[in-house]
């Protein structure tokens, strides 16, 4: 090799190393920097000279040495595993928040006074038992019975308030998935242009690793990528970012509610999430702050219509549309996979039997309406009726936009009926139900108390719970303590365990407090994963100042090799042009 060629292997060497010194340097300058990933200088020797062929191998004249490349250290396997694990614990966060909020709720301020209104109106019965014709009493029953209902309604008003945050999050995230689409489609592109030299746009994707990292806990997605260096990105299965455009999600308000549903434009307004999935860590399908979201807040405001076992375990809830004189059957959220809704429902399933069983024992038509409501298909010849000249009997709990009794005009025959509930109702039309917020106090009664379970027939001004012999109704008081004192329902159509009006409110505290507890322990574990799989991953990505400061040693100490290789080599061609002269 002449001398000429070893100063371009020397210079090779030179630069080389510096070019290390320049990665090593930058790696150590952002050792704090979040979403950093590690860079690593890559050697490649120059092609080499044959000199001639030997029988074992060629004999060849190495050129020096080149910069090959800068590389990311990552481990994809790591990357793909820690978003999973980090969008599942996000899921389960949401939901942990929830069931608290929730807790909180029921068991403090309003919970608490909603409890002891319970206890309240169990005194005033007992009182009311003892002496159904006091007027002291009859104000103090229904004193409690109004404090029962505005702090029932202060409860569910509170369920709905947190319904409508959690929305406004929804269409946050929403808007926060889209900008990361188009951070992800721009870092793409800019990607894209500064490599197609040889240089490494590595900060760049850097940000866009980092840019998925956030997007991977908001939603579940896959990615890929393509020939031109670019990430493609699909969300819930569906093509999210592509090689020339982001596919962004649009969401549109329930008209009733306000409720935001998330839906992709481009194939019609489909429903990003469906409604009724199955949800499981087998299937991948717990992942993402946005559904968890959804799910919590639930997709409707629920009563005890959401109790029936199909609405409650599998979403299908059946109406009667009016217009079209059809049943309708809807695909919803299934109630028991909304904490909200759940909640929702378990009390207004109390309330609603509560408010119509004191109704119907007070007016004295409890059996009549029970056997129209055991009917199938449904008899109003079985429901209350009377004249038109009578004295109507007054309920307790008023549905705000229905009477109790209609007029009938059949034949030239006159006549009252009981209005019943409608066995088929859309949650947009409440006016016919005994919900918790579609109810208020008869005005009537809380003006007159002396009129409360006054009998049907009887005078204008007669005094409640005689019956029309003039005698003491003692049946009708002893009906309401029976009332309170038997089990009504189970918390949910799943359970065999029946409660009492004083007991339910409790278990259903309870049973907030149990899944609290269990999704507690399941981000514990969570935690537990992603913190693992993030510092298995940072072992491979991080900046190890050591390591960093030991390769500065390695590579100044091959500077300096190169550098004096170049002075041997020039004072040998120096001397050997002197002694040319």
């Amino acid at each position: 090799m002449s001398l000429m060629s070893g100063l371009f292997v020397g210079a090779s060497g030179l630069q080389t190393s510096q070019n290390s010194l320049h990665t090593t340097a930058h790696n150590l300058s952002n050792i704090e920097t979040p979403g950093y990933v590690r860079q690593q200088t890559l050697h490649a020797d120059v092609s080499y000279n044959n000199i001639k062929n030997s029988a074992v191998s060629k004999m060849q004249i190495g050129l020096g040495v080149e910069y090959d490349t800068v590389r990311q250290v990552r481990d994809d396997f790591l990357d793909k595993s820690y978003r999973k694990e980090t969008g599942r614990s996000n899921f389960y966060e949401v939901c942990q928040e929830t069931t608290t909020e929730i807790e909180t709720l029921l068991g403090e301020f309003d919970g608490v006074a909603f409890q002891d209104s319970i206890a309240d109106l169990w005194t005033s019965v007992q009182e009311l038992q003892k002496d159904p014709l006091s007027a002291v009493t009859k104000g103090y029953f229904i004193n409690t019975s109004t404090q029962f209902l505005e702090r029932a309604q202060a409860v569910y008003n509170g369920l709905s308030a947190y319904q409508d945050n959690l929305n406004a999050r929804v269409n946050e995230y929403v808007d926060r998935i889209n900008e990361l689409g188009d951070q992800i489609y721009s870092f793409n592109e800019a990607i894209h242009k500064e490599e197609i030299g040889v240089q490494e746009a590595n900060d760049l994707r850097d940000r866009r690793n980092k840019a998925l990292d956030e997007l991977s806990g908001l939603a579940k997605i896959s990615y890929s990528t393509n020939a031109d260096g670019g990430i493609e990105v699909e969300l819930e299965g569906v093509p999210f970012v592509v090689r020339d455009r982001v596919f962004h999600i649009d969401t549109i308000a329930e008209e009733s509610t306000g409720f935001y549903t998330p839906v992709w434009p481009q194939n019609m307004n489909a429903e990003v999430f469906a409604r009724n999935e199955v949800i499981a860590t087998d299937y991948n399908t717990d992942i993402g702050q946005l559904k968890s979201v959804i799910l919590g807040r639930g997709d409707r405001r629920a009563n005890y219509t959401d109790m029936s076992y199909d609405t409650y375990m599998n979403g299908k809830y059946t109406y009667h549309d009016d217009i079209t004189n059809t049943d309708v059957t809807q695909d919803l959220i299934p109630t028991s996979k909304s904490i909200v809704m759940k909640v929702q429902a378990e009390l207004d399933q109390m309330v609603h039997s509560l408010m119509t069983e004191v109704n119907n024992i007070l007016t004295g038509e409890k059996d009549a309406i029970d056997a129209y409501n055991a009917s199938d298909p449904k008899d109003p010849s079985l429901l209350p009726k009377y004249k038109e000249d009578e004295t109507l009997p007054k309920e307790l709990f008023v549905r705000l936009g229905t009477s109790r009794y209609e007029k009938i005009d059949d034949g030239g025959t006159t006549y009252y009926r009981y209005v019943p509930e409608n066995d088929k109702p859309s949650h947009t039309v409440i006016d016919l139900l005994y919900t918790v917020s579609n109810m208020k106090i008869n005005p009537d009664l809380q003006k007159t108390p002396s009129l409360l379970g006054q009998a049907a027939g009887s005078e204008k001004d007669e005094p409640g719970f005689m019956t029309l012999q003039g005698e003491v109704d003692h049946a009708k008081a002893d009906a309401l303590a029976e009332a309170f004192m038997k089990p009504f329902s189970s918390l949910s159509p799943d359970l065999t365990i029946q409660y009492g009006y004083r007991d339910y409110y409790a278990a259903m505290v309870g049973q907030v407090a149990t899944e609290g507890s269990v999704y507690s322990s399941i981000v514990s574990a969570q935690q537990i994963a992603t913190h693992n799989l993030s510092d298995s991953r940072d072992a491979i990505m991080g900046v190890s100042s050591n390591e960093e400061l030991t390769n500065m040693i390695k590579y100044q100490n091959a500077y300096n090799a190169a550098s004096r290789y170049i002075t041997a080599c020039n004072d040998m061609l120096e001397r050997l042009l002197s002694s040319l002269g």
